[in-house]
């Protein structure tokens, strides 16, 4: 099934796409809308390592040896050979000293040990540590308190990976622990989908750049300035194209500028019932665009579809919706975009809650909320009072979302609630 043609079906499908039904579309089966028409990119790149942190993989990375390569261990102490201990022997003799990097050759004696250090390779012979706080040192003998198990504190050749297993998959995308890991094969360049291209602006007579002064019922551009913060945290190519006013011409004209060369278009207002209509017109006129009402609050009003190849997301106007909406809707999408295979949705985690909220059934919000320790050390959450969506400070004061699903209803003070933290997403 094509995108365009799943794309009409839903648009004919009036239960879920009527403009006027605020319940019209659950978050959840939006999510599954979104999800089913992505077309992530395919394009590749090699780049060094340096340049490779947060890109997703387009090939796997096999291990190229084994790692580690050779028997070591794990601690500073003493290698022998655990059957000298079966002979009763406690005592053994200092026959020489191994350090990492510096392997000791030659025999290994029986009832000898030899003095190692962390990381060190296991002597051949040898097949125990045992660490140096748990023997006395007599001359040039060790004499060991207790016993240690064989195989006692040794790190294993191929403990960690094995020599040709699949370390990393196609669609990872690529973690600082990952470049530790990717560099520990002796690899300095990976292949790497390219970058997502993303441009987006804002719409609105009302609406001037900051610098300017303010006139009566004009506003500064907020938008613009959260939207650059969200996707430069996702690693994307971003083209900023500014406020563009309710003109039909102008807005085409940026339409089909950002449809040329983009892979997403993002734009904020112009998709709510009531607002001019030049911004629907055009985006039915120019693509497959639908104009959904998600039971959600904030952030109700959604445009999706494509304009061109490019992929459109028509957030609401008001500041805290557009945040919201993007989080809820756009950063996961963005991520199967750049071509993550599974990317993880915003972890929740079940917290009391210590206001009172009042919320009505059957749709989701997202109210934001403070995280934060109480004088017994819990872990408890709070909102940050009003939760209008045009309460743009509330975004900055607040470290998480408190979720509350369509069939919660009112929420008494006391009760557990489920959040998403900001923290490492925002």
């Amino acid at each position: 099934m094509t995108t365009k043609k799943t794309l009409n079906e839903l648009a004919n499908t009036t239960s879920v796409c009527d403009d006027y039904d605020p319940n019209s579309m659950p978050v959840a089966q939006a999510r599954e809308y979104i999800k089913a028409f992505l077309s992530p990119v395919q394009e590749t790149e090699r780049v060094h390592l340096h340049a490779a942190l947060g890109r997703v993989l387009a090939e796997e990375i096999h291990a190229t040896h084994n790692v580690p390569n050779h028997d070591n261990s794990a601690m500073d102490g003493y290698a022998f050979n655990a059957d000298d201990l079966a002979q009763g022997t406690t005592r053994l003799k200092i026959t020489g000293a191994a350090f990492a990097g510096n392997a000791l050759t030659g025999k290994f004696e029986t009832g000898a040990c030899v003095r190692i250090m962390t990381g060190a390779a296991i002597p051949a012979g040898a097949d125990t540590v045992i660490a140096q706080e748990r023997v006395e040192i007599h001359g040039e003998f060790v004499q060991l308190n207790d016993a240690p198990k064989r195989g006692a504190n040794v790190r294993y050749a191929g403990e960690d990976l094995k020599a040709g297993q699949v370390v990393l998959n196609v669609g990872h995308q690529i973690s600082p622990a990952d470049l530790g890991l990717i560099a520990s094969l002796g690899i300095g360049e990976v292949t790497v989908y390219r970058k997502l291209r993303v441009s987006f602006f804002s719409t609105g007579d009302e609406l001037v750049s900051i610098g300017s002064t303010l006139k009566t019922g004009q506003i500064f551009d907020s938008n613009r300035y959260t939207l650059f913060g969200m996707l430069t945290r996702l690693g994307l190519e971003i083209q900023d194209l500014g406020a563009i006013p309710d003109d039909p011409v102008l807005l085409e004209k940026t339409l089909l500028k950002a449809a040329e060369n983009s892979d997403v278009i993002l734009t904020s207002g112009g998709v709510s019932v009531g607002e001019a209509d030049y911004m629907k017109q055009l985006l039915q006129k120019l693509g497959q665009v639908l104009f959904w009402k998600i039971a959600m609050k904030p952030g109700r009003p959604l445009a999706f579809g494509k304009i061109g190849n490019a992929h459109y997301f028509g957030l609401p106007g008001n500041p805290v919706a557009v945040m919201v909406t993007f989080y809820q809707f756009v950063r996961q999408a963005m991520l199967m975009l750049m071509g993550q295979s599974n990317p993880a949705s915003i972890p929740m985690l079940n917290v009391v809650c210590t206001s009172e909220i009042r919320k009505l059934k059957g749709r989701t919000e997202f109210q934001r909320g403070m995280l934060f320790v109480d004088e017994d050390g819990h872990w408890q959450v709070k909102t940050t009072g009003n939760q209008s969506s045009g309460v743009l400070s509330s975004m900055s004061q607040a470290n998480c979302f408190i979720v509350l699903e369509d069939e919660v209803g009112n929420v008494e003070a006391g009760t557990l609630v489920k959040v998403q933290l900001f923290d490492g997403v925002m």
